[in-house]
């Protein structure tokens, strides 16, 4: 685990001058690799590759990079671990290749003298962000892992490629030039609360994709950023890997739950393997507790794991998180987030963050990553449950609204999208009875107001889409800013289910645009490297493969997943309503956060030309009244002006 950055200049460089620079843009990213930073030029070729190194696997010498391969073709610097790779460097032994250390950088070098770059990518697993000078081919390949863990940028300054872990490395580049917004990526972010690849804030520089890869050659610089874009080339497709598995499911769900549990239990047992100790997050929810009780399982020691207590009860799930850890007998250890805590860390995300973000849950993970770097550099989480096993509350709720809308006339959806907010109030006590089970403690006027858009979409991922859209167009006014229309748009495979394609869309953009985005860029922050085994794409594979019900029955998420913990810890102590791992916002944005926000979204400057101020002033007079709860929309409007305060000046 590291970070990588560097440059492609398409001529000769001045060693020295290349060093100097190459140098600085290492430095802006050293908090991804505390333990060394390591240069690579070829003044000829005009390429530059820079490696901080977080130490974890082969904590000798022979574990630095950049690092060549034993015949001298490639040049590599790659930020990830390879799991499994002991198998396999086992495998290339048995061909007769020799290794000098013991880290996973060596074999997969080695891999790739032996099968080339392309094949190489198809024969591991693990989560990667990788830059491979190819002296053969007068080439530098760039490519990400499949599910999208690790990040890739990819810029244009001129002439010169840049690419980093990072923005604030592509920025420190001296022909990165003013920083200008992109404007259709600003509207992805208002109605997401991040920005979905390829795109970036920048106009001059893309995300390269998840399961991607692009090979660009040293005597053909790309004309424009559009040009590198289509160099682009997927070495695993998820959408492909949907159609193949539900097209060949497994017998029965017996075989189902037993080829996940196989499956699962050699993924976390791989993400054990570590020159360093390996801890956990645990929340208490199902995805945590299965990971946590099967790493305890695997383990001679006690496993150290880590939670989050809040002050506010509504939000808090530590005493549920305890009562599992000392259940399972593991190390346990907590940090209670305070609002002054989260002050004092707010004023510090945009350097976590370089880019918009507003996922508030990034509030918490970066309070636990500090808490648990102060004993560990590597920990597991439960990431990737949700979409792979069906576990998000809205799966079960859009398939309520879809039945709802069944049953509707165009002319009651209009009138309810047309009510003033004292009608919807007056309309809840009435309409909670026929509400669905999972909406009803929650239903009000607000939900009532978020309901008639979701209603309103023609086509089922428009709805879909309208369900977590933070802003809409009408609540704009007159910003003049488009919308992101991604995941409304996309083209998915023919014959899916409506659960399978809310899975897939948020497999495609959710996961790895906000869900991995947080937990990479909280747990670097701070030199810590977050494993995620429900991420292990054959895992996801083994999750596809399953029947809907195993995943989401219609009542309850990740049926699966939750047969698999029920065997290992009392279903009394995880068996209950999903909150996520959120902070009371509307709270604190009335309160002890109300004069810092108040200040920067009313009377900061750098808002123009993006947000109505109008639009703006009328919901946080509202908010404030408490007639109305707009703190995912404040929040985000505060995420991206605390961002251009930090980048745009």
């Amino acid at each position: 685990m590291c970070g990588i950055t560097g440059f492609i200049n398409f001529g000769t460089v001045d060693r020295s001058q290349a060093s100097s620079v190459l140098g600085r843009m290492c430095q802006s990213i050293e908090h991804r690799g505390p333990d060394g930073t390591g240069l690579f030029v070829d003044p000829d070729q005009g390429v530059a590759l820079g490696h901080l190194r977080l130490a974890i696997i082969d904590l000798s010498e022979t574990g630095v990079q950049p690092m060549d391969s034993a015949d001298g073709r490639f040049t590599i610097v790659f930020n990830g671990e390879i799991y499994g790779y002991l198998e396999l460097r086992q495998e290339l032994q048995d061909l007769g290749i020799s290794f000098r250390g013991t880290s996973d950088t060596e074999v997969l070098l080695a891999a790739m003298q032996l099968w080339g770059i392309r094949k190489t990518l198809d024969r591991v697993h693990g989560m990667f962000a990788i830059a491979v000078f190819d002296r053969k081919t007068q080439s530098v390949t760039l490519a990400r892992d499949r599910i999208g863990k690790k990040p890739l940028y990819l810029g244009l300054a001129g002439k010169t490629v840049l690419f980093g872990s990072e923005l604030k490395s592509l920025r420190a580049h001296p022909e990165f030039g003013p920083a200008e917004v992109d404007r259709a990526a600003l509207g992805s972010f208002l109605r997401l609360g991040y920005i979905p690849a390829p795109r970036t804030i920048y106009p001059n520089v893309l995300k390269l994709p998840a399961g991607s890869m692009v090979e660009i050659k040293l005597d053909t610089p790309p004309a424009s950023l559009d040009a590198l874009l289509q160099g682009i080339e997927r070495f695993w497709d998820i959408e492909a890997v949907v159609t193949e598995a539900r097209a060949n499911p497994y017998p029965d769900d017996e075989t189902a739950i037993a080829e996940i549990e196989s499956e699962l239990l050699r993924a976390v047992g791989e993400r054990m393997v570590a020159d360093v100790p390996v801890g956990t997050f645990l929340s208490g929810g199902v995805d945590s507790s299965l990971i946590t009780a099967m790493m305890q399982e695997q383990s001679s020691r006690k496993v150290p794991s880590f939670t989050v207590r809040f002050e506010d009860e509504d939000t808090n799930e530590a005493d549920h998180a305890k009562a599992i850890a000392e259940y399972l007998g593991t190390d346990y250890h907590e940090v209670t987030a305070t609002p002054e805590m989260a002050f004092q860390a707010i004023e510090g995300l945009p350097q976590v963050f370089d880019e918009p973000f507003a996922d508030p849950s990034q509030l918490p993970t970066l309070l636990v990553s500090q808490l648990a770097r102060q004993q560990l550099k590597v920990v597991m989480s439960g990431d990737g449950g949700d979409e792979s096993f069906g576990g998000y509350a809205r799966y079960v709720r859009m398939q309520a609204f879809e039945r709802l809308k069944g049953k509707m006339p165009d002319l009651a959806i209009q009138a309810l999208s047309q009510a003033p907010q004292s009608v919807l109030a007056a309309l809840v006590p009435v309409l909670r009875p026929f509400a669905p089970r999972s909406m009803r403690d929650d239903l009000s006027a607000d939900r009532l107001a978020k309901l008639a858009p979701v209603l309103q979409g023609r086509e089922f991922q428009c709805r879909y889409q309208a369900q977590f859209s933070i802003w809409s167009s009408g609540m704009l006014g007159k910003s003049g800013i488009p919308l992101g229309n991604e995941i409304g748009t996309h083209d998915l495979p023919a014959g899916l289910s409506q659960l399978d394609s809310m899975m897939l869309l948020d497999s495609l953009y959710y996961l790895p645009d906000d869900i991995l985005v947080k937990a990479d860029r909280t747990s670097m922050s701070v030199g810590l490297e977050m494993r995620a085994p429900l991420l292990d794409y054959r895992v996801v594979t083994a999750a596809w493969r399953s029947s809907s019900s195993l995943r989401c029955d219609g009542k309850v998420g990740k049926v699966a997943l939750q047969e698999l913990l029920k065997k290992r810890v009392p279903q009394s102590l995880y068996d209950r309503p999903k909150r996520g791992f959120g902070i009371p916002l509307n709270a604190w944005l009335r309160g002890p956060l109300k004069s810092r926000v108040s200040s920067i979204l009313l009377d900061g400057n750098g808002l123009e030309g993006f947000v109505d101020k109008a639009a703006l002033e009328k919901c946080w007079a509202e908010h404030q009244s408490g007639k109305r709860n707009w703190g995912a929309q404040l929040w985000t409007v505060f995420m991206f002006q605390l961002w251009s305060e930090a980048w745009m000046r």
